[in-house]
């Protein structure tokens, strides 16, 4: 199968996945309560955001893959290495269970920034200086809104504790 119709493939199910989400899931399924003052605070803002930037993201993977030009030749580049694959996959989830175990002794936001540095670097990331600042950056702002503007408790560890 040729990339291009697997990116169509990908931005209808990412339309399909954001129609399905912002017309039947989110409206019966997430409740919302009334008196919620701050639209961002409300339970329903954040799904609904989610979800539109989904059906945002179909629609460019199709735009890209309808307006970039065709490859003069098809090369074989479809030869892949399945114990690799395998490995991969194996690394990817003793991440995510030491994601999980070591979450609560060493925190939320601490944890989020080894998983996420650990994960780029498992896929081979082209960009690894851009990882690393991610890594950093994003935790620590999340936890800021979080924490000090919608007054959300995160998970501290046993170790270092964030102000």
């Amino acid at each position: 199968m040729e990339d291009r119709s697997i990116q169509i493939q990908l931005g209808i199910g990412a339309i399909a996945a954001s129609v399905f989400l912002i017309a039947i899931a989110i409206p019966f399924w997430v409740s919302s309560p009334s008196n919620v003052r701050n639209i961002i605070l409300s339970p329903i803002f954040w799904p609904n955001v989610l979800a539109a930037i989904t059906g945002l993201i179909g629609v460019g993977l199709i735009v890209t893959s309808i307006v970039r030009p065709r490859p003069a030749t098809s090369a074989a580049s479809d030869v892949t290495d399945r114990p690799a694959a395998f490995r991969r996959l194996a690394i990817m989830a003793v991440i995510m269970v030491a994601t999980v175990l070591v979450m609560p002794r060493v925190g939320l936001v601490w944890t989020a920034m080894v998983t996420f540095v650990a994960t780029a670097f498992l896929v081979k990331t082209k960009h690894p200086r851009t990882a690393m600042v991610c890594a950093v950056l994003i935790p620590l702002v999340l936890y800021v809104f979080f924490a000090h503007i919608a007054g959300v408790a995160i998970p501290q560890g046993d170790f270092v504790r964030l102000p």
